[in-house]
């Protein structure tokens, strides 16, 4: 039987290559994952080696998870009209490309733009996979196909870190940094030889392409991210805030365009009923602002350790490792135990446990030598972990309960976006933050720049707090308007 002519499998018979499928699924994922972390440790290394601004660090990234943010509704949409394993083959096979490209770039700019092609490549994998599993599972077994893209993508954010220093430490054949981009194409390759074995799955009423919409979110973050990356935020010139300005009006119209497209009896890119629930802005501020925390901080822990302290990429990468098991291991426990017995309380109690981690590598940098590597920081690097692992399953299982059957796939689809666009103010913000105060210095201004990046990362892990309050007390509050 064909996987080419059946769209899903039947009731009698489960599809033969149904794990084999699975296996090539998840791998697309966590090879997302994993270019995002191992690009983070390389970044310094990327910039000794092709020279240019020391902000260029920050876009190795940023121009990696902005178009990702920007572009996962509208990847999601594609596979609704094309085909998911179409779409999903093109987006390995351009994410394929563009690593090929990066590792082969000779200039900071090409490598820049082809981190923007790596980033609409993925945006056109992740939101494939959820669709293609139950397409090709049933029952039980969709429960626990599902149930494993969780633990892979937490092996994923162990191994990230660890295998960025790992490959840019070894060298192999002098590629230095470049084997961090390399590692993609034989990953891609095998991903690509086993989609045949998946089944072709399509939304059987089709949306219509936002494409308005889509320009107006690229337009939008884009003017508000640009100046944040590699600027002294205090001092910025009226020029730039005048485009972030610019940028939050351009997506006030980008908000009014949603509602008019809806109201045509279109398919926007952000459903409006979302906000219906009061509970799920609030979602979105808690998941800005807490992948913010995460992915800004890891950004500025490798530039101290790098730029300030002299240490290597294999250093770097190791000292992110008890984050990343600690991540791993309350992850699993939050999943398995604590969310379904103690419910949002698990999401508060991760806070709190990432506010003490931050609060020891505070104070880990306080008291260490600006010349020597800061042993106390890998315990409280472990702490930050317990806090992140916690968070996420109880942040995702409160933010999706209020919402509809039918307004899952949307919601999620959008709380991805953000997650990635938080990431991105993240690096731009927290980035910029330790370069301002780092330069010009030695390792005593690197020791202080980073400890005031830390500062603001915990105003920002407040800011997620007081979100996630507000979910937790509008849910509250619409069931008990609901009651009466």
């Amino acid at each position: 039987m064909s996987a080419e002519r059946v769209l899903a499998p039947t009731p009698t018979a489960a599809y033969r290559w149904r794990w084999l499928a699975l296996a090539a699924l998840l791998l697309g994922e966590a090879m997302n994952l994993l270019d995002a972390t191992i690009v983070q440790v390389a970044a310094p290394a990327i910039h000794g080696d092709l020279g240019g601004s020391v902000s260029d660090i920050q876009w190795f990234t940023t121009a990696y998870t902005l178009p990702f943010a920007v572009l996962l509704i509208t990847g999601g949409r594609l596979g609704d009209i094309a085909g998911r394993r179409r779409v999903f083959v093109i987006g390995v096979t351009g994410f394929m490309l563009a690593s090929a490209a990066c590792a082969l770039a000779p200039s900071v700019g090409l490598l820049i733009a082809f981190r923007v092609v790596q980033g609409a490549s993925a945006a056109m994998i992740i939101p494939q996979t959820i669709g293609l599993i139950k397409t090709m599972f049933s029952g039980d077994e969709m429960s626990k196909a599902l149930g494993s893209i969780g633990p892979v993508m937490g092996l994923a954010a162990v191994c990230g870190p660890v295998l960025g220093g790992v490959l840019t430490h070894a060298d192999l054949f002098g590629s230095s940094w470049r084997a961090a981009f390399l590692v993609n194409v034989p990953v891609s390759l095998v991903v690509l030889a086993i989609t045949p074995k998946m089944l072709e799955n399509r939304a059987p009423k089709r949306p219509t392409l936002d494409m308005t919409g889509t320009l107006l979110a690229v337009i939008g973050t884009g003017l508000i991210v640009y100046p944040l990356i590699g600027g002294d935020i205090a001092a910025m010139s009226v020029w730039s805030w005048g485009a972030i300005a610019a940028g939050l009006i351009v997506m006030v119209v980008f908000g009014l365009h949603q509602r008019g497209v809806a109201a045509g009896g279109r398919s926007p890119l952000v459903e409006p009923s979302l906000f219906a629930h009061r509970s799920f802005p609030a979602a979105l501020v808690t998941s800005a602002s807490f992948f913010a925390v995460t992915n800004g901080l890891m950004m500025v822990i490798v530039l101290q350790l790098q730029l300030g302290l002299g240490t290597d990429v294999l250093n770097a990468g190791l000292t992110l490792a008890p984050w990343s098991v600690g991540l791993a291991i309350a992850s699993w426990v939050a999943g398995a135990h604590l969310v379904r017995r103690y419910g949002h309380h698990t999401m508060s109690l991760g806070l709190a446990v990432l506010l003490v981690g931050a609060l020891a590598a505070i104070a880990a940098y306080h008291t260490a030598d600006p010349t020597a590597y800061p042993r106390p920081l890998l315990i409280a690097l472990g702490v930050v972990g317990l806090g992140v692992g916690l968070f996420g399953p109880a942040f995702f299982t409160i933010a999706l309960k209020p919402l509809q059957p039918q307004e899952i796939g949307s919601a999620a689809g959008l709380l991805n976006s953000l997650q990635q666009l938080g990431a991105t103010l993240g690096v731009a913000v927290l980035g910029s933050v330790y370069l301002s105060s780092a330069e010009p210095g030695g390792p005593a201004e690197s020791l202080h720049a980073v400890q005031v990046a830390f500062w603001v990362a915990i105003v920002l892990v407040v800011v997620s707090f007081v979100g996630s309050r507000l979910m937790i007390e509008k849910e509250a509050s619409d069931k008990a308007g609901a009651q009466h």
